[in-house]
């Protein structure tokens, strides 16, 4: 349904690379995510995807349509919900909702079974000012506009940031509703907990993909063993471990750091523990962990940096 293939995307003359020879394609009624921080060119592909930005190279189809060539046929067959909401605030919900409808030359009333499970939640408020709604409530106008001409793929860029975790959950519910309808779903977000969520995600840093897979294959791909371990005192902890030779990599990851060592043995977290105690920690806990996806992309992403910055 969606193909990519070795999109490159700069800036400022050339200077800023956003896109890096990106390649990847999204099947037919798949729930696909582009998982990255800011910065990561999330929104830069979505605007080549939905025909509001030229690549500098590459190419890429939606729905059969090629992203140059074919835009007219792209902007009829696509929903596009953008990171920054842009319906009209001085218009009320009903009115936005029907203005969208008449753009595509399609009525409320003929969708309206699309966008049911989601618009007889913002009902009640369909005569008061878009500018007035929640965060939350903005966010389901907002995919309901995005539906209302009966799309065949759905691009979502960061549709839950700046909304409640309630909202958020209900928002993905939603979207998993709508796959089951057969609409494909692209959607970006920087949040990893919500990576699980999808069928497949590609993981994204600095322009670049990191990894194409879906959650559990790339969470089984990090082939180490992980461990969370937390004491007293927390910051000299990580101090401590990054100075420690036995150590791989550490951070901070909730109240526990996250840590792999370079040769996995019983005898050598021992030694750790006994080293770490010697230098005044207490209420020591160290415990074998399994691997999220966000641990997954930093490992990546470190990997890539070295990687990168090895001398030729």
């Amino acid at each position: 349904m969606i193909q990519i293939n070795h999109i490159t995307k700069t800036y400022n003359k050339g200077i800023v690379r956003a896109l890096s020879d990106i390649s990847l394609n999204v099947e037919r009624g798949e729930l696909f995510g582009l998982i990255g921080p800011d910065g990561a060119g999330k929104t830069s592909l979505f605007r080549i995807l939905t025909t509001l930005l030229l690549p500098d190279s590459g190419t890429a189809t939606v729905a059969g349509f090629d992203c140059v060539k074919d835009y007219k046929k792209i902007r009829e067959s696509v929903g596009y919900m953008p990171g920054k909401f842009s319906l009209y605030q001085d218009l009320t919900v009903e009115e936005n909702l029907s203005f969208f409808a008449t753009i595509f030359g399609t009525t409320i009333k003929e969708n309206y079974e699309l966008i049911k499970d989601i618009y007889i939640q913002i009902e009640p408020f369909k005569n008061r000012r878009t500018g007035q709604l929640s965060g939350g409530m903005k966010q389901k106008l907002a995919l309901c506009c995005a539906l209302i001409h009966k799309p065949e793929v759905l691009f979502l860029d960061e549709p839950t940031t700046g909304v409640d975790a309630v909202s958020r959950k209900e928002f993905w519910e939603m979207l998993k509703r709508l796959k089951d309808q057969g609409i494909t779903i692209m959607v970006s977000t920087p949040y990893m907990d919500e990576a699980s969520l999808c069928d497949r995600i590609a993981l994204i840093q600095s322009g670049t993909i990191l990894s194409i897979d879906t959650p559990e294959g790339i969470t089984k791909a990090y082939g180490e063993i992980l461990f969370g371990i937390k004491s007293s005192k927390m910051y000299q902890l990580l101090q401590d471990l990054r100075n420690s030779p036995g150590i791989a990599s550490s951070y901070a990851f909730g109240e526990y750091l996250h840590i792999t060592f370079k040769s996995n043995t019983n005898k050598i977290s021992e030694e750790l523990m006994t080293h770490l105690q010697s230098l005044g920690h207490t209420n020591l806990d160290l415990k074998e962990i399994e691997p999220t996806i966000e641990d997954c992309f930093i490992k990546l992403m470190t990997n890539t940096s070295s990687l990168q910055t090895k001398p030729i």
